[in-house]
């Protein structure tokens, strides 16, 4: 019997999806949220070998990123980011005004970091929520799943469970994931108060600062990078400024795999 064009394309979306699903029901590194940090941590981590899957709630990865500063779509980075930039092979342009500072396209940057990512091996799932971690004694062995439609919409689905050796928070200011960990498993974070600071107000040259010092493993197989670690630790936000942020992914990047390949 012959096959409709219609039958292929649908055959081959669905078995497609399936496998890659199947595939990555348990990974080494799951990165939730596909902004700078997670997506530069992602990338950094593939190219080591591991297994990466990335979990990101809206339709288009990306982050923050792609409206640049109030839908002016430019961003600024840092020199000490520079190195990042070049090795997504994105334009940076000096700002005259600021030495050490560059102008780049938000756009350019976003799908760069989004390309880089995928090519280097890890797995992007688009509008997947998290709505709840896995436990295994004292430490986070994973994520629980769901369509994020189905989590806005209210609808009584149950979820899918994705097991891995460690979590990175990408979630941005509000540091979901680890808000999951405090709330719903009552542990104390590493934190000077065992709870989640708290954000703080804009100070661009501290926030940068305080982006990458705040990147680390919180509780046990987890991690938080970019504004969701400032969100935990109390940092200062920095708005447009992206340097700080990617230079977290790679931090958070090396902590993570050195953490991996322990267990």
């Amino acid at each position: 019997m012959s096959h409709s064009l219609e039958n292929v394309v649908s055959t081959t979306i669905v078995s497609g999806f399936a496998n890659k699903l199947l595939n990555n029901l348990q990974v080494d590194v799951a990165v939730v949220g596909a902004g700078p940090s997670g997506l530069v941590a992602a990338k950094t981590l593939a190219d080591k070998g591991l297994k990466v899957a990335v979990f990101e709630r809206k339709l288009a990865p990306g982050g923050g990123v792609w409206g640049g500063g109030m839908l002016f779509n430019e961003v600024v980075v840092q020199e000490e980011a520079k190195a990042i930039v070049d090795e997504f092979n994105v334009n940076a342009r000096p700002i005259q005004a600021a030495q050490g500072y560059y102008a780049v396209d938000s756009v350019e940057l976003a799908s760069a970091l989004v390309y880089g990512a995928t090519h280097a091996g890890a797995t992007i799932f688009n509008a997947i929520s998290v709505e709840d971690v896995a436990f295994s004694g004292e430490r986070v062995c994973g994520l629980v799943v769901n369509w994020t439609p189905v989590e806005r919409l209210g609808m009584h689905v149950d979820p899918l469970v994705v097991l891995t050796k460690a979590v990175l928070d990408g979630t941005g200011h509000p540091c979901e994931v680890l808000t999951m960990v405090q709330n719903k498993a009552r542990v104390k974070l590493d934190t000077p108060t065992g709870q989640i600071l708290g954000e703080r107000p804009m100070q661009a040259a501290t926030g940068e600062i305080s982006t990458v010092e705040n990147t680390r493993e919180y509780y046990p197989g987890i991690f938080a990078s970019g504004m969701s670690a400032n969100n935990v630790m109390g940092g200062y936000r920095m708005g447009p400024i992206f340097g700080g942020m990617l230079l977290s992914g790679k931090k958070a990047a090396a902590l993570i795999e050195r953490s991996v390949r322990l267990l």
